[in-house]
């Protein structure tokens, strides 16, 4: 397939992810998107022919190719992944709203990241997206007062991707943890939808205080590699927080917000075309007119 082939293919499969088409249609097109590139990938690389059949073709759905990576991944020597298999797969064959919200992050990192050769590279190798799945049944769990469970798969999953999410925080849809490593996100923390945010985020608390205690992200949010959020603040629609950044105020919508700590620099009105949001767009320098002496 030509380069414009792909890419004509990939805008599609975007345009179904964002709203395009009902969430069971988008699943089905991706499932397929991502088989082909497997089978494509198994051809080109024998080596990775084995792999790629048992974790992605031999299975009839996204849920189940994903419930087995995750309990490959994440199982141990006491928790074992057949066990972990059928966790994730009854939590995703239960939920629509969890496969849907598996399907907005597949694309997320394909069209933001230049880095995402494919869907298939995204499901079996990157530890952000499935750190976020995994959260997603952890969540699903310690709603329904599972909450020993719940805990141990944040436990697992803070193990295996080095992200540490507590399970009873809210994460939005289309959300992508670039490179992932060293990001944390609090108990009564709540993202929003269409979210970036790179490697070594913390969204925390300021101390021993109980209660509603951690940041509020709105939707289309960009957060810097670094960069921390502390206590009960709103971070509002469209924010930029830049890289190494502490933030310990709230954020107004569309502002950026940058240094330690954190200043506000300038604003903007709500873009008027959807792939200037922070969040898509990954763009973590147009502030720097304005600032600079900042350096991101």
């Amino acid at each position: 397939m030509t380069v414009e082939g792909l890419n004509a293919r990939v805008q599609h499969l975007t345009v179904c992810c964002n709203g395009g088409e009902a969430d069971a249609d988008a699943e089905g097109r991706v499932w397929s998107e991502i088989r082909d590139e497997a089978k494509r990938d198994a051809e080109s690389e024998p080596a990775l022919a084995s792999y790629l059949y048992s974790t992605i073709i031999s299975h009839s759905s996204l849920s189940r190719s994903l419930s087995f990576h995750l309990g490959n991944k994440l199982c141990s020597s006491t928790l074992l992944s057949t066990l972990l298999y059928d966790l994730f797969l009854n939590t995703f064959s239960s939920d629509p709203s969890l496969r849907a919200a598996t399907v907005a992050d597949l694309c997320a990192a394909r069209v933001r990241d230049p880095a995402c050769i494919s869907f298939a590279h995204c499901l079996l190798n990157y530890k952000g997206f499935l750190a976020i799945q995994a959260h997603r049944v952890a969540h699903k769990l310690w709603l329904q007062d599972r909450k020993p469970i719940a805990l141990s798969l944040q436990s697992r999953i803070a193990d295996v991707f080095s992200v540490d999410i507590h399970p009873a925080a809210r994460i939005g849809k289309g959300i992508l943890l670039d490179h992932a490593t060293g990001v944390v996100i609090g108990e009564t923390a709540i993202v929003g939808n269409n979210v970036s945010m790179l490697h070594h985020v913390t969204l925390g608390g300021t101390g021993k205080t109980s209660g509603d205690r951690h940041p509020k992200i709105g939707d289309g949010v960009l957060i810097g590699a670094g960069a921390t959020i502390l206590g009960n603040v709103k971070i509002g629609e469209g924010a930029k927080i830049g890289a190494g950044s502490v933030v310990l105020g709230d954020v107004p919508p569309w502002t950026t917000a940058v240094g330690s700590p954190a200043r506000l620099v300038g604003g903007k009105e709500q873009p008027k075309v959807h792939e200037d949001v922070p969040g898509e767009s990954m763009d973590h320098t147009s502030f720097m007119s304005q600032w600079s002496d900042y350096i991101i």
